[in-house]
């Protein structure tokens, strides 16, 4: 049905009923997913740990000819796809517990192979005072070549994208559901200039809606992209303390802006400085941590 491994995974990863987990299990029992394809529907189901009702859905589109005419539209779309069998695929994203095993992306895909890459994550609802932290720590970095990777949602996400727009830098939007979805509306704008001149990416193929479960799975890769998570403002729950966890379950840097005690979207950043994360007052405190790597 196909000719190379990465082919077979395009497909693997469009097929519903089954997730991160069964398809490592599947590489783990054939690297090659060459016969994946071929095995009978009982031999295949004893190797995944799904419910009949999700095995059904998935048998059924493993050999569906249709999922492999629609995968070939993408190219039409301007849709690229990345898998982690690719030389395109990010360095530091490769290196996570959990790797995506395969990418969409709308954009420059030149910017996935960036190595000078920090996230900046935080509340949907900041304070003048953290926006203006934002234009204190970010535009230096920006200047200094560094590629900024945030979600595009409201708030500082959004703005962080904007400053690499009016500095003219680069960044990398990561989105929870596919690319034919644009979520927040309110940014559909800013939606369609990153994935003209900049880049959007996402886990999830192109057509699947955005689900709440996507958007804590979304965190890991916006960590797992980069060097570092800068956390400028966050309330004491929040989707940015996540991102940070995973940052450090990663083995990567994580910074906090500090905060006024009093302001409940400083809670969650001042709390991460308790626990340990760098208390970040210039961009000069988040570069010197990396300058081993780039001198």
């Amino acid at each position: 049905m196909y000719d190379t491994v990465r082919e077979r995974l395009i497909h693997l990863h469009h097929c519903r009923g089954i997730g991160w987990k069964s398809i490592a299990r599947l590489l783990h029992v054939d690297p090659s997913l060459a016969s994946i394809f071929q095995l009978p529907s009982h031999q295949l189901q004893q190797l995944l740990p799904i419910s009949q009702k999700h095995f059904t859905v998935f048998f059924h589109d493993l050999h569906c000819h249709k999922l492999k005419r629609m995968i070939k539209t993408y190219e039409e779309q301007n849709i690229h796809i990345v898998t982690i069998k690719d030389d395109s695929y990010p360095e530091w994203l490769k290196h996570i517990y959990d790797p995506p095993w395969v990418l969409y992306a709308k954009g420059n895909v030149a910017l996935l192979k960036r190595k000078k890459m920090i996230s900046v994550v935080g509340t949907r609802t900041p304070t003048r005072q953290g926006i203006t932290a934002m234009h204190i720590v970010l535009p230096p970095l920006i200047q200094n070549g560094w590629v900024v990777v945030s979600g595009l949602a409201k708030g500082i996400d959004a703005e962080a994208h904007r400053l690499c727009l009016k500095y003219c830098g680069e960044t990398i939007g990561v989105i929870a559901g596919g690319l034919h979805y644009m979520y927040p509306p309110e940014n559909e704008s800013l939606f369609r200039q990153l994935a003209t001149t900049q880049l959007i990416i996402s886990e999830c193929p192109p057509f699947v809606r955005p689900q709440t479960w996507h958007f804590p799975m979304r965190n890991r890769i916006i960590s797992g992209l980069s060097l570092g998570t800068l956390v400028v403002q966050a309330k004491e729950r929040s989707g940015s303390l996540i991102t940070a966890h995973f940052a450090l379950q990663q083995g990567r840097e994580v910074f906090a802006i500090p905060g006024d005690i009093t302001t409940k979207e400083a809670l969650g950043t001042n709390r991460l400085i308790q626990q340990g994360a760098k208390l970040i007052l210039s961009s000069e405190d988040i570069s010197e941590e990396f300058r081993h790597l780039f001198t």
